[in-house]
């Protein structure tokens, strides 16, 4: 998708059976669709049958609401979940962030190389620590300070904020803040954290900590959907790295950082990308 070229991606879901490339391929093709990129993938044990296809929409001769209508009667009979990417939609990215700046600098960088092909409307932080890297972007910064007493109401105001700039993804770059369940549920599949650990071996507020004291060999982190259960989603990628008994926690923590930034990154682009499917309380993620 970085050679300039418009393209369409469709992803799709469903029972398993004989003759499924086959039928997305000829309606694609019949429409003029100039297949550029198909992957596919079965669940045996589950009998599940996933695929991404990406397209050139230059000669397509449909327009989006008409592809939309069309697939959906298509789809009918073969039970598919689906959805698409047509050219021209950039999906809109709230970072809700707290006073760690490691993974919120990261995206900002690659989203000002173009690497992130989004937009960014806000950010978000119960800490003022972010305001200036926000501003150095140009990007409006919104500080929500949240307790006990206020998490309700500071959750609100989130969510109104999300609703008034129509955010479609909300990325949380250590964000020390745990969402209520009644949060998370107006964003089903649409809230990616990074988790300091290799989930789920290593849980809890700091894993750093309890591997040094454990004396681990290989540290990681983790990047995942958020669902209502505490470090739980399904998880879109992870990395490691190796730690010895020289290594202090400063070092630990460091190693441990850059893991956070690599793994994110990748979720997040994996996602603008279109190229995760959910099941199962796990992903597929395509090439």
């Amino acid at each position: 998708m970085g050679n300039g070229t418009k393209t369409a991606v469709l992803l799709v879901d469903c029972p398993d059976r004989k003759g499924l490339v086959a039928a997305l391929s000829t309606f694609l093709y019949s429409h003029g669709a100039d297949i550029m990129h198909a992957d596919e993938h079965r669940d045996a044990t589950l009998g599940w049958f996933f695929m991404r296809i990406e397209w050139g929409a230059a000669d397509f001769d449909l327009s989006e609401d008409d592809l939309r209508r069309d697939f959906s009667n298509f789809a009918e009979p073969f039970e598919m979940r689906w959805r698409l990417k047509y050219p021209g939609t950039r999906p809109r990215v709230a970072i809700l962030v707290s006073h760690y700046l490691h993974c919120l600098n990261d995206l900002l960088h690659r989203h000002e190389s173009g690497e992130l092909n989004c937009e960014i409307p806000l950010i978000v932080s119960n800490h003022q620590a972010a305001a200036p890297l926000a501003a150095f972007y140009r990007l409006p910064f919104h500080y929500l300070p949240v307790n006990q007493e206020n998490k309700k109401t500071a959750e609100e105001t989130q969510l109104k904020l999300m609703a008034d700039h129509h955010v479609d993804l909300i990325v949380l770059a250590r964000y020390m803040q745990i969402l209520s369940s009644d949060f998370v549920s107006q964003y089903p599949g649409g809230i990616i954290n990074v988790h300091h650990s290799f989930l789920p071996a290593i849980s809890g507020a700091k894993p750093y900590h309890a591997a040094l004291e454990r004396g681990v060999k290989i540290i990681g982190a983790t990047s995942h959907y958020v669902t209502a259960v505490l470090d739980a989603g399904p998880i879109i990628e992870q990395d490691i790295v190796r730690v010895t008994h020289r290594d202090e926690l400063e070092d630990v923590v460091r190693k441990g950082r850059d893991l956070e930034r690599v793994v994110l990154s990748r979720a997040v682009r994996w996602h603008l990308e279109h190229r995760i499917l959910q099941y199962a309380n796990k992903t597929v993620v395509f090439d």
